[in-house]
């Protein structure tokens, strides 16, 4: 099966809902047909205007976060089927700011994955190392513990509907950046271990997205490596040129 190229721009706590819906017109405006699936994953209260702004377009619109609950009392949260019904249809998880800054764990985070499948949201998983793991060679260690633990509770059918994103952390706003070797060298490992557990054929149809600092004089070159399937784009989201760009690099 032909891997999905993907490129979702994450716009994190940014934007006023009058600046994400132009964003997003703006970039329903620029962008050409193409076979790589675009998303745009903006605040949960921009999720409805912005799917409006760009219905027809063929863009997907994305969530940043969920509750693994469906309802409840559970006071500034939002579910999976919430979401859905403000018109996403992905849903960025485990992302490494959740992590660091909000103690997200990988048993919750699994949580989450499963409530997102349940509601037909496509999960965009992240998982990465920090700048400690990395410099200690512990990279590879910590990825199989966050893959293993977030998402090995599924069986094959709800896998195959997960998108993966690698992030190293060390080199998100950090001034250092992670060589198009060390990217491929990350996925490739993500891809063994999920051959490892479910298999050639689902490992090699699974889209692995690169979440480090991609931009567009580095993108194609991201992009070309083998085991590279598209991008989870931070700050170059925020620009529709260059989101655009970024995308047109995927051709």
């Amino acid at each position: 099966m032909k891997r999905k190229k993907i490129v979702a721009g994450n716009w994190k706590m940014n934007k006023t809902l009058e600046e994400g819906t132009r964003l997003a017109l703006d970039v329903a405006a620029q962008l050409p047909e193409s076979e790589t699936i675009t998303v745009l994953c903006p605040p949960f209260t921009h999720i409805a205007a912005v799917s409006n702004a760009v219905a027809g377009s063929g863009i997907h619109v994305g969530a940043q976060n969920c509750h693994p609950e469906a309802s409840g009392a559970y006071t500034g949260e939002v579910s999976t089927y919430m979401l859905k019904s403000a018109g996403a249809s992905y849903v960025v998880l485990g992302h490494s700011e959740r992590r660091v800054l909000f103690g997200e764990t990988d048993a919750f985070i699994a949580q989450k994955v499963s409530a997102a499948l349940s509601s037909g949201l496509i999960p965009i998983f992240c998982c990465g190392e920090l700048l400690d793991a990395r410099e200690s060679g512990q990279q590879e260690a910590v990825v199989k513990e966050q893959v293993s633990g977030g998402l090995f509770h599924l069986d094959t059918g709800q896998f195959a509907q997960v998108v993966v994103a690698y992030e190293p952390v060390w080199a998100i706003g950090t001034g250092r950046t992670a060589s198009p070797q060390q990217a491929q060298e990350m996925h490739q490992y993500i891809r063994h271990l999920i051959a490892a557990k479910y298999g050639d054929s689902v490992a090699s149809a699974t889209t692995i997205l690169y979440g480090g600092s991609c931009k567009p004089d580095n993108a194609g070159e991201l992009f070309s490596q083998p085991d590279v399937d598209g991008g989870l784009i931070g700050g170059a989201s925020l620009n529709a040129a260059d989101f655009v760009a970024i995308v047109n690099s995927m051709a």
